[in-house]
């Protein structure tokens, strides 16, 4: 795998996300949402970092479950907290074709969220199918494959510290050994 990002950068760009965010929200609450699973990591930090009051809950979405392009969405709301008269903050890892932002967005507004803005580690430098773009970026990658700092590959290397590409010979080997 080649670093994309290190630790130290993720950290950096992490500081400067909540700056952002704090700089936006100011003293009003807000409710910050996880978008399961890829987010934790970057959820987990990005919280300890903003300065309002918040309430903080989780959503289960997945586009990404056999490989590395992206699929049917499948939406798990039943777990989150109620986001009606609310500012909702929805945290994801990464913006790619944009379908499970654009899509969560409509389902906050449609729970009655007073305001709902995003908020993404990573935002790929490629064409994206939906117009919405996220409201606050740490970073801008290539159309690459990553993993690492909460993103995976078959549930695979989440937990590294920083941002990896993923070539297509590790893809491929990942899978076999899984598969054995």
């Amino acid at each position: 795998m080649r670093t994309l990002l290190s630790e130290a950068d993720l950290n950096e760009g992490v500081e400067k996300l909540a700056s952002k965010i704090d700089d936006h929200y100011g003293d009003r609450p807000l409710t910050v949402i996880a978008i399961m699973t890829g987010s934790l990591v970057l959820f987990a930090d990005l919280i300890r970092r903003l300065s309002m009051p918040q309430r903080v809950g989780v959503v289960q979405a997945s586009s990404y479950r056999t490989g590395t392009t992206s699929g049917e969405l499948h939406v798990d709301s039943a777990m989150m907290i109620d986001v009606k008269g609310r500012d909702v903050l929805l945290v994801d890892d990464i913006f790619d074709t944009g379908k499970t932002l654009d899509r969560l967005c409509g389902m906050m507004h449609d729970f009655g969220a007073s305001s709902v803005r995003t908020a993404v580690l990573l935002q790929k430098r490629t064409e994206h199918i939906v117009n919405m773009r996220p409201d606050f970026v740490a970073f801008e990658i290539p159309d690459e494959f990553v993993v690492g700092y909460g993103l995976d590959y078959l549930d695979m290397y989440r937990n590294l510290p920083y941002l990896a590409i993923l070539e297509p010979v590790e893809i491929a080997a990942t899978a076999a050994e899984l598969e054995t």
